[in-house]
């Protein structure tokens, strides 16, 4: 698998069905096997449920859902542990985080040789 998407939230459930879109159209655009890892920390909303009804869509949806809110950090440990992609990218689910960047990073980590590869917004 070319690229596992780790994505820690707390009530997101408003964003999850057009970030999942978002990141699916990339993907399939650009011809790359993957998975997105939906982490569910301890969410009060119905993030869980909208979680399980894009999986019935879409199956490279995994998803994990912890009793309660542990915070970002365990969050991305538990994503980074079962991710199963040659490369891992992690986003945030407000969708302050473009999947349109995907591509350039997985080409700077595949090609370029970098370890790892970080941004931020200018």
């Amino acid at each position: 698998m070319d690229i596992s998407v780790v994505i820690p939230l707390y009530n997101e459930a408003e964003s999850l069905p057009e970030l999942e879109a978002w990141i699916s159209r990339v993907m399939n655009q650009h011809g790359f096997t993957y998975e997105i890892l939906f982490i569910n920390d301890g969410s009060t909303d119905d993030s869980w449920d909208v979680i399980n009804k894009l999986r019935e869509h879409n199956p490279n949806i995994r998803g994990v859902s912890f009793r309660r809110n542990y915070g970002k950090s365990p969050a991305l440990n538990t994503g980074f542990s079962r991710a199963k992609g040659d490369v891992v990218i992690t986003m945030d689910a407000d969708l302050q985080d473009s999947p349109d960047e995907i591509p350039e990073l997985y080409r700077m980590i595949t090609e370029d040789k970098y370890d790892l590869v970080s941004g931020w917004k200018q």
